[in-house]
């Protein structure tokens, strides 16, 4: 079927159901993905996949059914069965913050069109990041690099008049350098991701050179010593833990039906010490984490979760929006049409500060110096491993240390905040955020340099 016929059959059933229902809506998702894989210099895989697929949610009396299909001509038969769905889960009432309905066409405009971009060129690219990684040092073993692309066009419409036609661009980069001496395994990796730009996969290239010195250095680097310490925390640590241990934990569906939980995040209290800010916004063109609309119409925004250290909003769907009486934020998102929405991140971000780099470590006797973070687990508690760190003594960097382990509790680390950098920055890798059984969804996260005092550091 040809895409205005989808679009009236996807019209003619929600007239269909609208009676038997409190809210429907259905989408249509045609996607285009390409990946490619290199290890050392072998080119490990290589796909090319088409996927055109359709969702259908419904809302009876608060019970949720949801079906997902490949074929339109379907939609009536599939869409009955979402309403039984909702029917059999219909306990009390439906509760969707209100909305204005939104007709609208959002297109891409690629800055370096990746569809522009011969796919030799792509794999030439990989292919030389990884002769380029293993040329530095005999000691290096394997690097691994990876990119992927993907393309997609929603069609989004909804029982309340909602009628939306979404295109999105979403791509990804990333170099791994491992190296090993006697017993001692290390690794470090270059990742970088855009919603607008080839050209960040272009640029990182540079990088892979200072990773793979980087990576022999560490060989040589001592293990941390185990213990407290004044820590500084570069922009890729730092947004990592704003997006792992905050930003999971604003996430409205996490609680909205906790009582316990809802009286601890109560809008007025305090979070975190004056100077720290924390937002989420949709609104930063080119990041991972940009979006115009998420998956249920509502436009997004930049939402302030933390304001001068007091907790000041939270992320919602329509429905956990409608529990807390607060307006919905925009982040209801799924990875695709095989996925209902759920409340999600966008662009996590640390609010830029006013101290200078040099000020921050100037006045540390004993502290580190943590540097990126591959990944970690979040909540109240927290544990991040950074991908490397030096030692600050006398206000000054001095050697670097290996296997450096962050852990602590979020709201004492938030208070124990005593500096929050100029030099805020945007980070976007090829990674993805994982929630219930949706991974990877695109996200970004940000941050300046931010100095905590008392942090749990484990080694040896």
């Amino acid at each position: 079927m040809n895409p205005s016929d989808i679009r009236s059959r996807m019209a003619d059933v929600l007239k269909q159901f609208s009676h038997k229902t409190d809210y429907m809506d259905i989408r249509a998702e045609q996607l285009q993905r390409l990946g490619m894989n290199y290890s050392n210099d072998e080119l490990e895989r290589l796909e090319q996949s088409e996927d055109d697929g359709f969702s259908i949610r419904v809302c009876i009396r608060g019970g949720w059914g949801f079906v997902s299909l490949n074929s339109p001509e379907k939609l009536t038969e599939y869409a009955q069965l979402a309403v039984e769905q909702a029917q059999s889960l219909a306990r009390d009432k439906t509760m969707l913050a209100a909305v204005t309905p939104v007709i609208d066409h959002v297109r891409i405009s690629p800055k370096t069109d990746p569809r522009n971009i011969p796919l030799k060129d792509k794999m030439d690219i990989l292919k030389n990041c990884s002769d380029v990684g293993r040329s530095v040092s005999s000691d290096i073993s394997t690097v691994t690099a990876g990119y992927f692309e993907t393309f997609r066009t929603v069609c989004f419409m909804t029982s309340e008049g909602t009628d939306l036609v979404m295109e999105k661009m979403d791509l990804g980069a990333g170099v791994s350098v491992q190296a090993c001496k006697n017993g001692v395994s290390q690794t470090q990796i270059v990742s970088t991701g855009s919603s607008n730009d080839f050209g960040v996969v272009q640029q990182m290239q540079t990088d892979v050179t200072p990773a793979a010195q980087r990576v022999v250095q560490l060989l040589k680097a001592k293990r941390v010593k185990a213990g407290r310490y004044t820590v500084v925390a570069d922009p890729a640590l730092g947004s990592t833990f704003v997006h792992e241990a905050f930003g999971h934990t604003s996430e409205a569906d996490e609680y909205y039906k906790n009582p316990e939980m809802k009286k601890i995040f109560t809008p007025g209290r305090r979070f975190a010490s004056d100077i720290v800010s924390i937002y989420d916004s949709g609104l930063d063109e080119g990041s991972r984490g940009y979006i115009r609309y998420d998956d249920e119409g509502v436009p997004t925004e930049k939402t302030w979760l933390i304001k001068d250290g007091i907790l000041t909003g939270r992320l919602h769907t329509r429905e956990t929006a409608a529990w807390f009486g607060e307006k919905p934020t925009g982040n209801a998102r799924c990875m695709n049409y095989r996925h209902a929405p759920i409340c999600r991140m966008r662009n996590t971000c640390i609010a830029q500060g006013k101290e200078s780099f040099d000020n921050m470590i100037s006045d540390i006797d004993l502290g580190i110096y943590a540097v990126d973070a591959p990944g970690g687990t979040g909540g109240e508690m927290f544990s991040f491993d950074a991908a490397y760190g030096y030692m600050i003594r006398n206000g000054k960097l001095a050697e670097m240390v290996r296997d450096v382990q962050l852990s602590g509790n979020l709201f004492r680390t938030l208070d124990n905040i005593e500096a929050v950098g100029n030099d805020f920055k945007l980070c976007d890798d090829a990674g993805g955020c994982g929630k219930g059984a949706q991974f990877p969804l695109e996200t970004s996260a940000s941050s300046p340099h931010i100095r905590i005092r008392d942090v749990t550091i484990g080694g040896v």
